[in-house]
C-alpha cells in the first residue's frame, strides 16, 4: 500500500519490542540487550505501561565509579549516578520518566524529541502509556527509501495539479534518488515558490530543484534569449 505524506511513527515504527520489568536484575538487563543488540530497554510495570528506560548509559555508572573515592562535593554533584553504581534492579537503575511518542505522532515531532532528549529511540505507547513499539532514528529515515515514482506520484498529484489545475498538464516532474525537478510554465508565477516549498515538505524527497517559469519569461531550454 502507498502511503502519502504526512508519515506518522505508526507508518515506520518496530511493533516486536524487548522490553523488562521493574525488578529485572543488572545482569539480567546486560544480557538482553546483548541478546538482543539493543542499547535500551522500556522497564514496564502493570499491563505493560511504560515507566522508564534503562539505557547503556545507566549501566556504565557501575563500571565507571567502581574504584573512585569521592569526596562529599562529587557525590553530592552527581547524586544520581551514584546511586545508579549501587543500583541492582530496573527500578534503581532506570531513567523515569520515560520519554516516549504517541503512534499518530508525525515524524518530526518524534525527531524533535530524539534531539531534544538526546536519545536514539522512543517507546511508542497508547493513550493510557502501554507499549506499542518503539521507533528508532533508522526508523526515521526509512521514508527517504521510498521509490522514486511513488515521489514523483506524490509530487504531482499532492503539488503540481493541486496548485496549477490550469496548466498542470504542461509541468514535468522527475525524480532521481530522491532529487526532484520541477520544470514547465505556469500562469501564476507567485506560486512557484509555494510548489517548491511544498515539494520539499514530501517526505523522503532530499532536493528539490524548480526550473517553473511564469508566463512570458524566456528559457534556455526553448531556445531563447532575455
Amino acid at each position: 500500500m502507498t502511503h502519502r505524506s504526512p508519515h506518522t511513527v505508526a507508518d515506520v515504527m518496530t511493533t516486536v519490542v524487548v522490553a523488562v520489568g521493574l525488578d529485572a536484575q543488572f545482569k539480567e538487563i546486560v544480557a538482553t540487550m546483548g541478546q538482543w543488540r539493543v542499547t535500551a530497554l522500556p522497564v514496564l510495570e502493570g499491563e505493560g505501561r511504560v515507566v522508564g528506560v534503562v539505557s547503556e548509559a545507566d549501566l556504565l555508572a557501575k563500571e565507571e565509579l567502581r574504584d573512585t573515592e569521592p569526596t562529599m562535593i562529587d557525590q553530592k554533584r552527581r547524586l544520581a549516578e551514584y546511586a545508579k553504581a549501587g543500583a541492582v534492579s530496573a527500578r534503581d537503575l532506570m531513567t523515569s520518566p520515560a520519554v516516549t511518542v504517541h503512534p499518530d505522532a508525525l515524524l518530526p515531532e518524534a525527531a524533535r524529541l530524539m534531539v531534544r532528549h538526546q536519545v536514539k529511540r522512543l517507546p511508542v505507547v497508547d493513550g493510557t502509556g502501554v507499549l506499542k513499539g518503539i521507533v528508532s532514528r533508522a526508523d526515521l529515515l526509512k521514508v527517504f527509501l521510498r521509490p522514486d515514482e511513488e515521489l514523483a506520484s506524490e509530487v504531482r498529484q499532492e503539488v503540481v495539479d493541486r496548485l496549477f489545475p490550469v496548466s498542470h498538464a504542461g509541468i514535468d516532474v522527475e525524480v532521481e534518488e530522491g532529487r526532484v525537478t520541477l520544470s514547465g510554465r505556469v500562469r501564476d508565477s507567485s506560486l512557484i515558490p509555494v510548489a517548491e516549498r511544498l515539494a520539499r515538505a514530501v517526505e523522503g524527497v532530499v532536493d528539490v530543484r524548480c526550473a517553473l517559469t511564469g508566463p512570458g519569461a524566456s528559457s534556455v531550454a526553448d531556445g531563447e534569449t532575455e
